[in-house]
Formats: C-alpha cells, sequence, structure tokens
C-alpha cells in the first residue's frame, strides 16, 4: 500500500504509477476486486445504495440483486445498503443497470482508497521535551491500524477499531500518521501530543481494504463518538455514497482533513479532498515550497511539512517520511487543539483561528500554499536523529 515515489519522477508519469500498483493489486485478487468505467479500483460483486426506499429496493432485487448487508449511518441519518450483484455481471454492468432502474436513487461502487505519501530511512530516537495537548482535545483517524503500544503513542489515550476484513493491521502509514498527529517520543513530536485518539483501521487485511464501504461505516462511529476533527490520509475517485457521508459529518460541525494526493499537478482532483467542506492540504518542504508531486484538489484550505521529516514506524523508532499523507495530519493535530466538540459556527472559526496562525513566505503563490503553511514545528529533519 505505501508507494515510495522519487523526486527525480516526472510528475506527469506519478497518476499512471499509483494506478499501476493498483492494476498489480487486482491482477494478484481478481476473484476480489474489479474496475469501474474510468479504470478505478472498486470491490468485486458490489454496489453502495445511499438510503434505498423500500419500493426501489423491491425493484432491484426483483432484478436479481440482493441485499448483502444493511446498516444504519446513526447519527448521520443516513442507511447504506450493500447489493451484491447477479451472477456474471460486472461492477461496471451492475451499477449501469441499477441506475437505469432507478434513475432518481444513488447508487455506486465500492471504490478502493489508497494512502498518499512513502515511508524509507528508518532513524532512531532523539531525546527532548515537547509540550502536551489539553486533556480535552480529540482526533479521528480513518487509515491503517498501529500498534497502540509503540512508544510514540505512550501518552495518548487511544481508541481503535476495524472497519475491514481481518481485523486490525499494524502498518507503516498508519503509524506514521498517527504519530504526526497525537504522537511524542525523545525529541519527535506530532502536531496535538498526548490527544485522545479515535483510530479506525480501514484496511484490515485483505484485498478489499480501504473501500468506500469502510470508510463510511467510519465516518458514522467518529460521528456517534462526538469526535470534532478527522483525518482521511487517502485518496481515490469520487463516490455517492462517500460524498453523502461527508456532507452530513460537516453539516453537524466536525472537520474532515484530507491531502490533495501525490499525481502531479496535472492529474485529476482526487477525494476526499476535494469535497466540499473537507479540509485540503498539501505539502511542502523546508523551505516552504510545495513538493512537486503534489496534486490539485478542487479547493486548498492549507499547506504543512511533508518531506525531510521523520514520523514513528511499527515496533519503535523513527523513519523519514514523504507525501501530501503526512501533511494532513499535521493540520488535523492543530485543528484538534482548537475545536473542543462538533459544531458548524465553531469549526469555522477553529479554521479561521488556523488560518490566523499559519505562514506565508513572501512572494508565496497563494493558489499552491491555501491559507498559509502550519505545523512547522513538527518537523524534525532525518539528520537530527542519526
Amino acid at each position: 500500500m505505501i508507494t515510495d515515489v522519487r523526486q527525480d519522477l516526472d510528475a506527469s508519469r506519478l497518476t499512471d504509477l499509483r494506478l499501476l500498483k493498483l492494476q498489480d493489486l487486482l491482477r494478484a485478487n481478481p476473484r476480489a476486486l474489479d474496475t469501474d468505467d474510468k479504470g478505478a479500483l472498486v470491490v468485486r460483486g458490489e454496489v453502495l445504495a445511499v438510503s434505498p426506499t423500500p419500493d426501489t429496493l423491491r425493484i432491484v432485487q426483483a432484478a436479481g440483486f440482493t441485499i448483502a448487508r444493511r446498516e444504519s449511518l446513526a447519527p448521520l441519518d443516513l442507511e447504506e445498503v450493500v447489493l451484491a450483484t447477479p451472477p456474471g455481471l460486472s461492477a461496471r454492468q451492475a451499477v449501469r443497470r441499477l441506475r437505469k432502474l432507478d434513475p432518481a436513487g444513488q447508487y455506486d461502487f465500492d471504490h478502493i482508497y489508497s494512502p498518499s505519501g512513502s515511508a524509507a530511512t528508518p532513524s532512531g530516537p532523539v531525546q527532548v521535551e515537547v509540550e502536551h495537548a489539553p486533556a480535552w482535545a480529540r482526533a479521528g483517524l480513518l487509515d491503517t491500524g498501529f500498534a497502540r503500544e509503540d512508544p510514540a503513542f505512550a501518552s495518548s489515550p487511544i481508541e481503535q477499531q476495524a472497519f475491514a476484513p481481518g481485523g486490525i493491521k499494524v502498518g507503516a502509514h498508519g503509524t506514521a500518521v498517527a504519530s504526526l498527529m497525537i504522537g511524542a517520543s525523545g525529541r519527535f513530536h506530532g502536531a496535538a501530543p498526548g490527544a485522545r485518539l479515535y483510530a479506525a483501521d480501514v484496511y484490515g487485511s485483505g484485498p478489499t481494504g480501504g473501500s468506500a464501504d469502510a470508510i463510511v461505516r467510519a465516518l458514522a462511529w467518529m460521528a456517534r463518538n462526538g469526535v470534532p476533527v478527522i483525518n482521511i490520509s487517502l485518496v481515490g475517485p469520487p463516490n455517492l455514497t462517500l460524498e453523502a457521508a461527508v456532507r452530513a459529518v460537516t453539516a453537524r460541525g466536525e472537520v474532515i482533513v484530507a491531502p490533495v494526493g501525490n499525481d502531479g499537478p496535472a492529474a485529476p482532483p482526487l477525494y476526499p479532498a476535494s469535497y466540499p467542506g473537507v479540509i485540503a492540504v498539501t505539502a511542502v518542504d523546508p523551505r516552504g515550497r510545495v513538493i512537486f508531486e503534489a496534486g490539485r484538489a478542487r479547493h486548498l484550505d492549507f499547506a504543512a511539512p511533508g518531506v525531510d521529516m521523520l514520523a514513528a514506524k511499527p515496533g519503535g523508532g523513527l523513519v523519514a517520511v514523504r507525501g501530501t499523507s503526512f501533511a494532513s495530519p499535521v493540520v488535523a493535530g492543530r485543528l484538534a487543539l482548537l475545536l473542543r466538540t462538533p459544531d458548524p459556527a465553531a469549526a469555522g472559526r477553529a479554521v479561521a483561528q488556523l488560518a490566523g496562525q499559519a505562514r506565508r513566505p513572501a512572494g508565496a503563490d497563494a493558489a499552491r500554499l491555501g491559507r498559509g503553511i502550519v505545523g512547522e514545528d513538527v518537523r524534525l529533519d532525518p539528520r537530527a536523529a542519526r
């Protein structure tokens, strides 16, 4: 799941590289995975429906679809229904048939979303004291799993739950992202060290990890727990079910933060960062320059460190990371220090307050940095830990 993006790659090839890795996953798991009309990876044999009526369910069942699972996404006032496709029908054919049977309904693929960053170059810890977040600070994370016992998380209360087949599975991406939000170990610290973290493993250990279905169920769990700020360092195509869940969560005054992705500036916008109301984040180097592989969302809110920096790795110690995946949790952590509980007005004030703290380098391109750079103190240079 973790891509190794090199500095000397042509940015125009980045989208192709990510898609090639997804195609490798498809070839290795042809019974579990399929593609949509644009080649994006989806779960085979499943279609997601958003709050279908009893009448429409009867219509689609008469057409050969069966209800694999239905779940109330309380308190989002949504119901997700997972429909199993008739035998022999591809995901593309199934979605087209459902949209024709019920043009007013919301039917979409169960898209697969991927991490947006890389980790390499293990390093050792460096000792220093850090200031911890206030006791009320809480944040949420949708990513791979991580080990709560790792030293970086010793000072944070953590609730972790699995939303994908195979249960919680420790991953390098989730470990690094979580540490940049709430971690603290020696000289290293995240944006809100010691804050309470609600962590949803949406990957597990199976090939369908990172599905839209897992993500929306995790968002509903966050809403039930009243988590005020949620980081999703994942990227993928637009999806009607995910869009409905994001809209419901943000309407409650919970803030979702997501990276713009690493497919390069010429690539199509990625999601969930491009949805209205989501705080979209890009990554910058130590000189305040946007990293060359950073994508462009439909809007941009903040920039944060995303290269030449350390994060925690599974089993302890630190690792060098690169990508917009690692800038997003820095922004989320800082917002968690400004928003106590979900509330639309308070969320707007928190974002405005963070914008007031942001730095804008002289001559900076506003379109590339959003409201400015935040969390620069989180960056720990890999050379400092050698």
